[in-house]
C-alpha cells in the first residue's frame, strides 16, 4: 500500500487515543437510557473529552495549525487547518446507537490533504492522503478503496443526510434509502463501495472535509446539488454550503439531475 506520512500516522493514532474513552462512555450510556438524567449531557461530555484528545495530539504535528470544530467555525485566512468532529452522530451515540463516527482532516492551502473517518465500536478505519489514494485500515494489510460501479440509478443504494423535498425526490426513484444520521460515516462507506449515492444538506465544515478526500481518492465525484453541469466540481462551494450529492462516474449526471 501507499506510504503513510508522518502527519497521517499521527492523525491515525490520535483516533485510536480519542477512541478509547468514547468507547468507555458508549458503554456507559447502557446504564443511563433509563434515567432521567439522560439528557444528552453525558454525550456531550464525551464529545468534548474526545475532541480535547484529538487536538492535543495533532498540535505535536502542527502546533501553527488552527482548529475548525463546530458549525459556524470560520477557515482562517492563511488556509491551514485541522477540522474536527469528535462524535459524528452525536444523536445516535446518545440514544445508544454504534452508528456514529470520529471525522478529521488536514487542509493546508485551503485544499484537503490527509483525512480519517473512524468508527470506534465496529473499529472500521478509512483514510487517505491526497494523491495516493483511499484505503480501509486492516490486521496485516490495508484494502484499496473503490466506488461502486453502478450504473443504474433505480438500483442504486442512497444515503441520505438532507432535507425532505430530497428525500421525497429519492423516494420518487428508489426504496434502497439509509438514513444513518452520521454523514462522515456515509461518506466513507461510499468510498468503500457499500453506497452508490450520498446526498445531504447543511452538512457542516467539520464534519464533510474528510469525506470529500476519501471520495475523491477513490475515484468518486462529489458535486454541489442543485448542479446541472457536472463536468466541474466545485468542492470551495461544497465546502461553504454543505450541500452535495456524491457518487461514481456513471451515476454522477443523474444523480444530479434527480436532486437538481
Amino acid at each position: 500500500m501507499a506510504y503513510l506520512s508522518a502527519s497521517l500516522s499521527v492523525m491515525i493514532n490520535a483516533v485510536k487515543k480519542a477512541a478509547v474513552g468514547i468507547a468507555r462512555d458508549f458503554n456507559e450510556l447502557e446504564h443511563l437510557q433509563t434515567s432521567v438524567h439522560n439528557d444528552g449531557g453525558f454525550a456531550r461530555r464525551s464529545y468534548e473529552k474526545a475532541k480535547n484528545v484529538l487536538r492535543e495530539e495533532l498540535l505535536k504535528i502542527k502546533p501553527q495549525y488552527a482548529f475548525i470544530t463546530e458549525k459556524g467555525d470560520s477557515t482562517p485566512a492563511h488556509g491551514n487547518y485541522f477540522t474536527i468532529n469528535a462524535i459524528d452522530g452525536l444523536a445516535n451515540f446518545a440514544h445508544g446507537n454504534n452508528r456514529f463516527a470520529m471525522s478529521i482532516a488536514m487542509v493546508e492551502n485551503n485544499t484537503i490533504i490527509a483525512a480519517v473517518v473512524y468508527n470506534p465500536l465496529t473499529d472500521e478505519l478509512f483514510f487517505a492522503e491526497k494523491g495516493t489514494g483511499a484505503f480501509k485500515e486492516g490486521f496485516r494489510s490495508h484494502e484499496r478503496l473503490r466506488v461502486a460501479g453502478r450504473k443504474n440509478i433505480d438500483q442504486a443504494l442512497f444515503a441520505c443526510n438532507a432535507d425532505l423535498p430530497v428525500l421525497q425526490k429519492i423516494l420518487g426513484v428508489s426504496e434502497q434509502l439509509n438514513l444513518s444520521g452520521c454523514p462522515s460515516l456515509d461518506m466513507a462507506y461510499l468510498a468503500a463501495g457499500k453506497l452508490d449515492v450520498v446526498a445531504a444538506t447543511n452538512v457542516p465544515l467539520h464534519t464533510l472535509a474528510a469525506g470529500i478526500l476519501l471520495i475523491k481518492e477513490a475515484g468518486g465525484y462529489i458535486v454541489t446539488m442543485g448542479e446541472t453541469d457536472v463536468r466541474t466540481e466545485n468542492l470551495s462551494q461544497i465546502l461553504v454550503t454543505g450541500r452535495f450529492v456524491a457518487t461514481n462516474e456513471n451515476l454522477r449526471q443523474k444523480a444530479a439531475d434527480l436532486l437538481a
